[in-house]
């Protein structure tokens, strides 16, 4: 049996789209994944010009947050001379104010410093692993991580390079992205959408039958099977207002020597998170926060994931391994929604 999750605080149904409003989709491939936005157009918009603007939002992004691009403005600040100070641009030192916050109230479960610990195990810029590292060197790299170690100046936007520190924002930059181009919609005055990046998604307004944009929430393989679909059944969210993210064991990972390494990394050991836990799904207003929450969530793990939920008031899902299959843990922010 489906489930349906809709906002508490919504006041009243937003306004279905004038009459004379065309759906319009784009999609295509950027952030090293695949987006897609589908929306309700004015008469007098310009399909083509949105489109390419959207491309715009997205390019800046990665110009900004990438560790793919050298010339990225977090590149060039992780290849920096210790004790310098750095300008960001707004959005960027947005995303690392965010970030840090979140690792502080994390207690360092979420680290967005862990660039060297991820590529060290193969899930960033540098190339794949099919083994595990040494002890030495997650432990050298480990020596260049620290969160705490980042000076920021929020009057100039600065950031102080504390020496040998690598901002990695792939757990916070897509769902960032996706807020960036909702905004982005909403001052082409485009009321009604909904957008998607590597599967973090953000949704506004109505559809023309007034119905909200209904989102089936990730799970990871063979729970909407058998038994375990009669258990849970599909879990529905209207995405008025609200984002959803979800960090899973089963996105990218390797294994070896009968154990998979997922790419969730545990700033706190320098190790791929190593606990039972196969997925979190976090619902926010803000995709950004959804997506570093889904990832500190998973770090922290069951229990200790669960507390962190209860105690911020953080909308999350946790699905964990059993031998028959998985347990579903609800927070209480996440119970709240469903109808």
């Amino acid at each position: 049996m489906n489930r349906i999750l809709v906002p508490v605080a919504l006041q009243a149904p937003p306004v279905p789209p004038a009459r004379d409003a065309r759906q319009h989709r784009w999609g295509g491939a950027s952030m090293g994944t695949t987006w897609s936005v589908v929306a309700m157009l004015p008469p007098a918009a310009d399909a083509d010009a949105i489109g390419a603007g959207i491309v715009a939002v997205l390019d800046g992004v990665i110009a900004q947050m990438s560790n793919w691009e050298p010339d990225s403005d977090i590149s060039r600040f992780n290849r920096a001379e210790a004790g310098s100070w750095h300008a960001l641009p707004a959005d960027c030192f947005a995303v690392l104010q965010c970030a840090l916050q979140v690792a502080r109230d994390s207690g360092g479960a979420y680290d967005p410093s862990t660039g060297p610990l991820v590529d060290l195990w193969g899930f960033g810029p540098a190339p794949r692993r099919s083994a595990p590292p040494s002890p030495d060197a997650v432990q050298a790299a480990r020596g260049r991580c620290g969160w705490s170690r980042i000076e920021l100046d929020a009057d100039t936007r600065r950031a102080r390079q504390p020496g040998g520190v690598s901002l990695d924002f792939c757990a916070i930059a897509k769902g960032f992205a996706v807020d960036a181009v909702a905004r982005y919609l909403d001052t082409q005055g485009v009321e009604h959408h909904l957008t998607e990046i590597g599967g973090e998604l953000r949704g506004h307004g109505v559809k023309p039958d007034g119905m909200p944009w209904w989102v089936a929430l990730e799970a990871p393989p063979g729970l909407g099977s058998g038994e375990q679909e009669q258990q849970h059944g599909q879990t529905l969210v209207a995405l008025h207002g609200l984002s959803v993210a979800t960090s899973g064991d089963y996105r990218r990972y390797f294994d070896s020597d009968g154990r998979r390494y997922a790419h969730t990394i545990d700033p706190r050991t320098g190790y791929p998170a190593s606990h039972a836990l196969a997925s979190v799904t976090v619902i926010h207003p803000q995709c950004m926060l959804a997506d570093a929450l889904s990832t500190a969530l998973t770090v922290l793990g069951p229990q200790a994931g669960m507390a962190h939920a209860r105690r911020h008031g953080i909308a999350a899902r946790f699905l964990v391994r059993t031998p028959g299959g998985f347990d579903e843990h609800l927070s209480p922010a996440f119970a709240a929604l469903l109808a």
